[in-house]
């Protein structure tokens, strides 16, 4: 089995917001995870999907 990574598509950035702020997201390459400053939360990219769900985001400090 091998272990291929999806890669995420930045143009979604154009269509994605925060959930919380409802304001625009920033792409954490690194850390594979859409970061939305106003709220202080990353919400994490799961085989290219973004997990936009409150709950399952990290809170940044």
């Amino acid at each position: 089995m091998t272990d291929t990574k999806v890669e995420f598509d930045r143009r979604m950035l154009e269509a994605l917001i925060c959930p919380r702020t409802h304001t625009t997201l920033t792409y954490d390459a690194q850390r594979q995870e859409l970061v939305s400053k106003a709220a202080a939360l990353a919400y994490p990219i799961r085989n290219g999907i973004p997990v936009m769900l409150i709950d399952e985001a990290r809170v940044i400090e």
